[in-house]
């Protein structure tokens, strides 16, 4: 009896332990590594459909948060209103990526002029122009380098990379393998070829396509190499069915901002909703009605 009322707790004690311990990012960006085998406790499957909407913030939900900006991003997740987070990626001339969806720093910063012509310590100096339409007072910080994203969000929180220059997947994969974030991280683009290639190099890979694009796609070729398949959500209705029946493990609707469309794309077999809005669109009960064939 003595044996037992000590083995007990300690067998229970041992089962409640995790799996794995978390892993402390680097504060610089790291050399080339093996690509990490996705973890057992791994963010990225939140991304799984488990019969219930769930969100995407797009730019962190630019609608309700100042977009790709840390507070904003930090504050998208607090609200708890978003399962993973969409950044836009960027390239400077010295090759550091950054966090911004423009070409140009006019819109979104205190700054003007083309992005691609400043370097690291440039950047360091920008500040961002939040939009007047958001509620709310927020701090006055700078634009964040890519390296700053990860280390903050990482390993915590499912993300999906826009990487708008191509000729930055040498170093984004490079960033994803030595803070071992391939198994949680889905490298975007518009571009299938370009996901055939983060693909290669042992990462997770999103592709998103227009309206007009997805009436002559053939979706059922991707399958082995697109882990996401996010489609317009003014797409035919057969065009998105299509895209849901392909094959490809997770096809998302982008980029929704009403409640309406919403439902539209949920009904059409799209679990997961990419939106400048997710909280608005939580606070929304859904319509419920017979899947759109």
């Amino acid at each position: 009896m003595l044996i037992k009322a000590v083995l007990v707790p300690l067998l229970s004690l041992v089962l409640a332990a995790p799996l794995h311990s978390a892993v402390a990012a680097p504060a610089t960006e790291p050399a080339t590594e093996p690509a990490a085998a996705p973890r057992d406790d791994d963010p990225a499957r939140a991304l799984a459909p488990h019969g219930r909407v769930t969100y995407t913030a797009h730019r962190g939900g630019s609608l309700e948060v100042p977009e790709n900006s840390m507070s904003g991003l930090t504050e998208a997740l607090r609200r708890g209103t978003a399962s993973a987070l969409d950044v836009d990626v960027r390239r400077l001339r010295d090759g550091t990526l950054v966090a911004t969806h423009d070409a140009t720093l006019n819109r979104t910063t205190t700054a003007k002029g083309p992005v691609h012509k400043l370097d690291r310590h440039q950047w360091g100096r920008i500040w961002l122009r939040h939009s007047p339409r958001l509620r709310g007072s927020w701090p006055r910080e700078h634009p964040p380098t890519l390296a700053k994203v990860l280390d903050r969000f990482g390993g915590h929180t499912p993300l999906v990379l826009e990487l708008k220059d191509p000729a930055g997947l040498g170093r984004l994969g490079s960033m994803l393998r030595g803070r071992k974030l391939t198994g949680s991280v889905h490298v975007q683009s518009n571009s299938v070829a370009l996901a055939a290639r983060a693909r290669s190099e042992g990462l997770l890979t999103s592709v998103w396509r227009s309206a007009r694009q997805l009436r002559t796609d053939r979706p059922e070729r991707w399958r082995r190499t697109v882990d996401i398949l996010s489609v317009d959500h003014r797409a035919r209705a057969r065009d998105v069915r299509r895209a849901v029946d392909s094959g490809v493990a997770r096809v998302w609707g982008h980029t929704v901002n009403t409640p309406a469309a919403r439902d539209r794309m949920v009904r059409l077999g799209c679990e997961t909703i990419v939106t400048d809005a997710p909280g608005l669109l939580t606070r929304t009960p859904r319509r419920t009605a017979a899947p759109l064939g």
